[in-house]
C-alpha cells in the first residue's frame, strides 16, 4: 500500500513539474542568478574584508628592524690639550671613523585623528559602491528579458491563431471542393483556397522558428534548460505606479556621493596631529654614549606627539575638487531622472495608445467574421469566387492578429515600463 502511495507520489509530482509554468518573475529570478556578473559580489566582499582587516592592523604595534654599517670622513673631536692644563697623561678618546648600529623600533599609534576610522568607512563606502555598480549591470538584463519573453508569448499566439486558420481553411477547402464537383465553383477557387493554406503554413513555420530562437537565447540567460513545450505564463496587465522612481542608479549616485563626504573626513583627519608611544633597542659602535668607542646595547622610549602642516598646503584645493566631484554626481543624477520622466511619459503614452487600440479590436473582429460568414453563403450560393472567400477570410484573421499583437504589444509596454521605474 506504501509503495503504491509513493509511486503515485512521484507520479503526481512529475504532472505538476511536467505542466508548472514559468513566469517572467521566475525569468529575473535565474537570469540574474546566472549572469557571470553575479561572482563579483562575493570579490568584492572579500577584497573588503582584505582591506578592512589591513586598515584595522595599524592599530597594532609598528615594528621596524634597521642596521648599517658607515665610514665617515671625520668624527667629533674636542679640541682640548690637557697637557698644556698640567693634567698629563689624560686624554679624551677619539671615535673610530667605521662606526656600526642595528636597531629594532616600536611604534604604538594612541591617537590618530579619526584617520583609521576614515579609512575603514571608505573600504566599507567603495565595497558599496562596486556592488551597486554590479546591481546596475544585472538590472540591465531585465529589460532583455521582456524583449525575449513578450516574443515568445506572441510567436506562441500567432501560432494557434494560424493553426485555427489553417483548420479553417481546410474546411472551406473540403466545401469547395465539393462545390467544384456539383459546379457550384470552378478548379480555380479550390488553388486560391490552398495558396492561402500554403501561405498560413509559411507563417507557422516562421512563427514556430522565432519562438524556438527566443527560447534558446532566453535558456541561455536563466542557465535553465527550455524548449519548446515550456510553458509560459501571461502576466496580468497591472501598470505600475510612476510617482516615485526607484532604480539602482540612483542608490549608486547616492553612494558615491556618501564616498565622496568619507573622503572628506579623511581629509579632515590628516590635518589632526599624531600622538604615539616608540620604543627603540639597539646594539652599535658607538652607543648612546658617543665617547665609549665600542660596540653598547642601547634603548629608548618615549611619546611622539608629530604634526604634519603641510597638509592645510593642499586642503582648500582637495575640498574644491571633491566639491566638484559631488556637483558632477549630482549633475548625472539630475540627467538620468530627466531622461528617465521623459522615458516614462513615452511609455505611458504608448500603453495608453494600446488600451486604445483594444477598444475596437473585439468589434473589428466581430464585424470581419460576419462578413466572412456571410462571403461563405454566397460561396455556397455560387455569386463569389474562392478568391473573395479568402480575402475575407484572411481580413477575419488579420483583425485577430492585430488583437493579438496590441495585446502583447500592452504587456510589453506595462513591463517596459516597470522597468523604466522599477515599481
Amino acid at each position: 500500500m506504501i509503495k503504491k502511495l509513493l509511486i503515485t507520489g512521484l507520479l503526481f509530482l512529475g504532472y505538476l513539474t511536467a505542466f508548472a509554468q514559468l513566469t517572467i518573475e521566475d525569468c529575473y529570478t535565474k537570469a540574474q542568478e546566472n549572469y557571470p556578473l553575479i561572482r563579483q559580489y562575493n570579490l568584492i566582499e572579500k577584497t573588503k574584508e582584505y582591506n578592512l582587516s589591513n586598515a584595522h592592523k595599524a592599530y597594532l604595534p609598528q615594528v621596524t628592524f634597521s642596521t648599517k654599517a658607515t665610514y665617515q670622513s671625520d668624527v667629533t673631536k674636542l679640541p682640548i690639550d690637557f697637557s698644556q692644563l698640567g693634567l698629563q697623561g689624560m686624554d679624551i678618546p677619539t671615535l673610530s671613523k667605521d662606526q656600526y648600529n642595528a636597531s629594532l623600533d616600536v611604534n604604538q599609534i594612541i591617537w590618530d585623528g579619526g584617520a583609521i576610522k576614515s579609512q575603514k568607512e571608505g573600504i566599507e563606502t567603495a565595497a558599496e559602491v562596486s556592488k551597486k555598480n554590479v546591481e546596475v549591470s544585472i538590472y540591465a538584463i531585465n529589460e532583455r528579458i521582456n524583449q525575449l519573453y513578450f516574443g515568445i508569448l506572441l510567436a506562441d499566439a500567432q501560432t494557434r491563431q494560424i493553426r485555427l486558420l489553417q483548420a479553417e481553411l481546410e474546411r472551406n477547402y473540403k466545401l469547395i471542393e465539393s462545390y467544384v464537383q456539383h459546379g457550384i465553383a470552378n478548379q480555380v477557387d479550390l488553388d486560391a483556397v490552398k495558396v492561402d493554406i500554403l501561405k498560413a503554413t509559411q507563417r507557422e513555420v516562421q512563427c514556430i522558428n522565432t519562438k524556438k530562437g527566443y527560447i534558446e537565447i532566453l535558456s541561455t540567460l536563466i542557465g535553465e534548460e527550455l524548449s519548446e513545450t515550456t510553458e509560459f505564463a501571461k502576466p496580468v496587465p497591472v501598470r505600475p505606479s510612476t510617482h516615485t522612481i526607484n532604480r539602482p542608479e540612483l542608490d549608486l549616485y547616492h553612494l558615491q556621493i556618501q564616498n565622496l563626504a568619507i573622503k572628506d573626513h579623511t581629509i579632515t583627519s590628516g590635518l589632526m596631529p599624531k600622538l604615539g608611544l616608540f620604543a627603540t633597542g639597539g646594539y652599535g659602535k658607538p652607543g648612546l654614549n658617543m665617547l665609549q668607542d665600542n660596540f653598547k646595547a642601547y634603548y629608548i622610549a618615549g611619546v611622539r606627539l608629530s604634526w604634519n602642516i603641510g597638509n592645510f598646503y593642499t586642503l582648500k584645493n582637495n575640498r574644491k575638487a571633491i566639491q566638484n566631484n559631488i556637483e558632477s554626481i549630482e549633475n548625472q543624477r539630475e540627467t538620468f531622472l530627466f531622461n528617465t520622466h521623459l522615458d516614462v511619459t513615452q511609455k505611458n503614452n504608448h500603453i495608453d495608445n494600446c488600451y486604445e487600440q483594444l477598444k475596437y479590436d473585439d468589434e473589428i473582429i466581430a464585424l470581419r467574421g460576419s462578413v466572412k460568414r456571410a462571403s461563405e453563403v454566397k460561396m455556397a450560393n455560387g455569386t463569389i469566387s474562392g478568391s473573395d472567400l479568402t480575402r475575407d477570410i484572411n481580413a477575419e484573421q488579420m483583425a485577430i492578429q492585430e488583437k493579438i499583437l496590441h495585446e502583447t504589444e500592452l504587456l510589453l509596454a506595462i513591463y517596459n515600463l516597470k522597468f523604466a521605474t522599477n515599481n
